[in-house]
């Protein structure tokens, strides 16, 4: 377990990490896993995909569906997840499906989940600093059934959200690269001027450009992050440690 813990904390890349919490969770049983990380979640939800990290081992007909397609958004690990952190089995979801304590659309994730073929697993729920944060993955299983996951969870369960917990703090201290629109360098480098406290003026200057092509590059890098200030941009870029990256 030492040597594994210290194999993450050594990795350089978020697909570095992902590799071996993948590795590990297949060997467990946890053939399907899913990862979300955002730091801008909404009161009323998880807010824009675009702007979270999420990490899967899905296939690609489930995830148009439950990520691209939004159904994720009504499913109650989810929803748990928003609102508590710790562990949760996904028996206590088939327990309120029984109960008739789920909504309908809820009901459709359950319905769909099984379709796909897991309909066993467990989801931790990272704890977070912000009210705009949410971190959380899912460790589903196509071999086990539930009581077999439940079982090994007894078992081994705090090992495994242990390895989940580590991976989770690396990934989010790496730079996130995949799922960003991606800036030029020109247009970085003006926001990580602007980032240090350099005026439109400074930044011209620095450059050995007029103050115009500043802003032109700062408007399309507002436009490439899809947002409506540059205040904004650097929050996002600043927030994904996407300033001052090291080279390769």
């Amino acid at each position: 377990m030492l040597d594994l813990l210290h194999r993450i904390t050594q990795c350089g890349s978020v697909a570095e990490v992902w590799d071996i919490q993948t590795d590990y969770m297949t060997d467990k049983g946890f053939d399907r896993i899913l990862y979300a990380a955002t730091h801008f979640k909404t009161s009323s939800g998880a807010g824009d995909i675009k702007d979270a990290l999420i990490l899967t081992n899905y296939p690609k007909e489930f995830t148009d569906v439950y990520v691209d397609g939004g159904l994720f958004r009504d499913a109650p690990v989810v929803r748990w997840a928003m609102r508590e952190t710790g562990s949760i089995s996904w028996r206590a979801i088939e327990g309120q499906a029984r109960n008739g304590e789920l909504t309908e659309a809820e009901m459709k994730v359950v319905a769909f989940n099984k379709r796909v073929g897991v309909g066993a697993g467990y989801a931790v729920s990272f704890p977070r600093s912000s009210l705009r944060s949410g971190f959380g993955i899912g460790l589903g299983s196509t071999r086990l059934t539930q009581m077999e996951v439940d079982d090994l969870w007894a078992r081994e369960g705090r090992e495994i959200e242990l390895v989940a917990h580590v991976c989770h703090l690396k990934i989010i201290a790496l730079p996130h690269t995949d799922h960003i629109r991606v800036l030029t360098d020109r247009q970085r480098e003006v926001l990580e001027l602007v980032a240090d406290g350099k005026t439109i003026q400074d930044v011209a200057i620095l450059l050995e450009r007029n103050p115009a092509t500043v802003e032109k590059h700062l408007r399309l890098a507002r436009d490439a992050l899809d947002v409506e200030t540059t205040a904004q941009a650097i929050l996002k870029l600043s927030l994904q440690h996407q300033f001052f990256t090291i080279s390769g």
